[in-house]
């Protein structure tokens, strides 16, 4: 019986998951976490063949977890299913051990397609995700700006472009108003821009927010 861990913070997303993967993986036995924390204690708790993981999440981000996951399971497959575009998070989650990247404007039957092949131990990768993952081989100064942030840099910068405040981050991140305050001088110390008008016109540039 193939046990499935379902992870997203949105339970509507999370209950039709579960009856996908409920009427064309069988016998199967689902479980489901609200946020990347709780994911995170059932992955160490419970024996798992696979986990399908939400990348934006309240306190632990989904990319968080999954660090900590392969950390600590490095063969349990993790297949991500975000609503971020492919270009703002693939090569990142890639990189850090997940099987596969999808939207959640997927189709059902892509989704079943990538978790088949993760519990074969391959690797699910769109054609569009090919072409992305093949830019990011480009050498350090060939890569655009964003490349060189951490990840967490990275999440801060583009919740900046979106408009949203140092103490409305740290709240939705659960970090202090002087730990985001540091990421910001980071980001536009590493990417040499003056203030967050030009993080915004850069991210808007790149296609990096809507």
């Amino acid at each position: 019986m193939l046990r499935i861990l379902i992870a997203d913070d949105h339970e509507i997303v999370r209950k039709g998951l579960m009856k996908v993967l409920a009427e064309t993986l069988q016998p199967i036995k689902l479980d489901e976490a609200s946020n990347g924390q709780e994911a995170m204690s059932k992955v160490l708790k419970s024996e798992y063949d696979l986990v399908v993981l939400d990348l934006k999440m309240p306190g632990k981000s989904g990319l968080d977890a999954l660090k900590e996951i392969k950390q600590h399971r490095p063969k349990l497959p993790v297949v991500i299913l975000s609503m971020h575009p492919e270009e703002q998070f693939a090569i990142r989650a890639m990189r850090a051990g997940a099987s596969g990247y999808l939207t959640k404007e997927c189709a059902g039957d892509e989704l079943v397609l990538a978790i088949r092949k993760a519990l074969k131990g391959e690797k699910y990768i769109s054609d569009s995700l090919s072409q992305i993952l093949a830019g990011g081989l480009e050498s350090d100064s060939e890569k655009p700006l964003h490349e060189i942030l951490s990840d967490r840099e990275y999440q801060v910068m583009l919740m900046i472009a979106s408009g949203k405040t140092v103490g409305a981050i740290a709240k939705e991140l659960y970090l202090s108003v002087k730990t985001i305050s540091s990421y910001r001088a980071n980001i536009l110390l590493k990417t040499r821009m003056k203030n967050n008008a030009e993080l915004t016109h850069y991210a808007i540039q790149n296609k990096l927010v809507d």
